[in-house]
């Protein structure tokens, strides 16, 4: 294969810091908007927009559509799949950040159930729709502006910037809520652990509205990138496919099962940490299902304190599994998470400091899973199909592990009096299938991300699906 007179090679280059910066605040955002929403799934939209339920009905279908968004992201992960493997990532990107920025900042004018009767409740749920929709082809186009622009020993620690925007994205969107529980607080003996009238009002609306601030800047960034030269050598050599999807199932449905399911246990304990923890944390010890009856304020304070370990551990993630290997690292990590889920009532039984340590330790395993991810799953298939392969195991997994762990763990709450040992059972089993995944996958460290697009006797200009490359 002849090198042309414009060359990949000679195509210009992003800088470190524009790679880092770009990949980095797509995900705060997207992270950002995850966390406003599950946080107004929690504090305001049970009564907002399903008020004709008992309480906890209520919050089991706010979470129902906080999880219709997990529905369709493999959807996006599809469409933008299909885009980014065909047309280039940084276009895919801008697009997937702009549907994400427009669909947010909806929710935040939304009329609510009283104005709008089932209209408002059907205007949420296809908002989250959008969302998830457009979170689809966030995740995966940010992991590979991390990796493909990285020296190759330095994959997993370039991988773990576009995962720091779920720590960042928490600080964040909660720092923002808290800000307005603080200057629109309950009133005098009224339930701290519920917002005032002004918040149900108009105040959970502005963390909304500000996410189009954030989209703006990550807008400018982006549109600042240019192709990374591993896709510019695959466009180059005609090694475009047409129909990205087919040759993802066609050649490489192992390599998307095994990713599925490594993502698996993360993202149950990213749930369980994130929303579940927020539910459970400020129930009142007297309620029909008793929780740990913290103020809303001070549990979200707690959290960020655990968030911190969660953003450190990212980091210290990246460099060891770029020394000792993604699954060296990750299957000793979904270790801990197995014997953490075992934990949970000893951890919690021991009062406030039991359950700050509970809160570290889970953001702490949060942080070492959800690092090397960055750099494993893209590695798992070839720069033809990398932006659908990777985004369809990544969000797949959002199905199974995201779109029913808030549901199921209220569930198991429930059936558990208020304690919630089932919900930490179910955790570990989870991890568990985690780790025969990783048991059975083998290590991508050492994978050049050009590799294997073309394999001994088969036509470069042909689709392994049979049909011709794109041109």
């Amino acid at each position: 294969m002849s090198a042309s007179a414009t060359s990949p090679a000679q195509a210009p280059a992003n800088s470190r810091s524009r790679v880092l910066v770009a990949s980095l605040i797509g995900t705060t955002i997207e992270f950002y908007d995850f966390y406003i929403y599950a946080t107004a799934a929690v504090l305001v939209f049970p009564s907002l927009f399903f008020p004709n339920s008992d309480p906890t009905t209520a919050l089991l279908s706010s979470f129902a559509v906080f999880g219709a968004a997990m529905v369709a992201r493999p959807i996006g992960a599809v469409v933008f799949g299909h885009l980014g493997d065909r047309l280039g990532r940084k276009g895919t990107l801008v697009a997937s950040l702009l549907t994400m920025g427009i669909a947010t900042f909806l929710i935040g004018v939304l009329p609510t159930y009283e104005q709008a009767g089932w209209i408002a409740t059907a205007l949420l749920v296809l908002m989250r729709l959008a969302q998830g929709f457009a979170l689809g082809g966030e995740w995966s186009g940010a992991a590979l502006v991390a990796t493909e622009n990285a020296p190759k020993n330095k994959r997993a620690l370039y991988g773990t910037f576009p995962q720091l925007g779920a720590p960042l994205g928490f600080i964040i969107g909660n720092g923002l809520f808290l800000l307005i529980g603080a200057l629109l607080p309950s009133s005098a003996g009224a339930d701290p652990s519920q917002p005032s009238e002004a918040f149900l009002s108009w105040g959970w609306r502005i963390p909304f509205l500000f996410s189009a601030v954030m989209v703006v800047i990550g807008l400018w960034v982006r549109m600042r990138l240019v192709e990374a030269p591993v896709f510019a050598k695959t466009r180059e050599a005609g090694l475009v496919r047409k129909l990205p999807m087919a040759t993802v199932f066609r050649s490489h449905w192992k390599e998307l099962i095994l990713g599925t399911f490594f993502m698996l246990a993360t993202y149950v304990l990213f749930y369980l940490m994130t929303t579940f923890s927020l539910s459970y944390g400020r129930t009142a010890k007297d309620a029909a299902v008793p929780g740990l009856g913290y103020s809303y304020t001070t549990f979200v304070l707690m959290m960020i304190f655990g968030v911190l370990f969660f953003a450190a551990f990212t980091l210290i993630s990246g460099p060891l599994a770029d020394k000792y290997g993604r699954r060296s690292t990750l299957i000793w990590v979904t270790v801990a998470i197995t014997v953490f889920g075992l934990v949970w009532v000893p951890l919690i039984g021991m009062g406030t400091l039991g359950v700050v340590l509970w809160l570290v330790l889970g953001f702490t395993l949060m942080g070492m899973t959800f690092g090397p991810m960055g750099a494993l799953l893209p590695e798992l298939f070839p720069t033809s199909v990398r932006y659908t392969g990777s985004g369809i195991s990544y969000n797949v997994s959002s199905i199974l592990g995201a779109a029913v762990a808030p549901f199921i763990a209220v569930a198991l709450w429930e059936a558990g009096d208020g304690s919630p040992w089932m919900v930490g059972v179910y955790l570990s089993s989870m991890a568990l299938l985690t780790l025969v995944a990783l048991l059975i996958g083998k290590e991508t460290k050492d994978i050049a991300l050009d590799e294997g697009e073309t394999p001994a006797g088969v036509d470069a200009t042909a689709d392994r699906d049979g049909s011709p490359a794109a041109t």
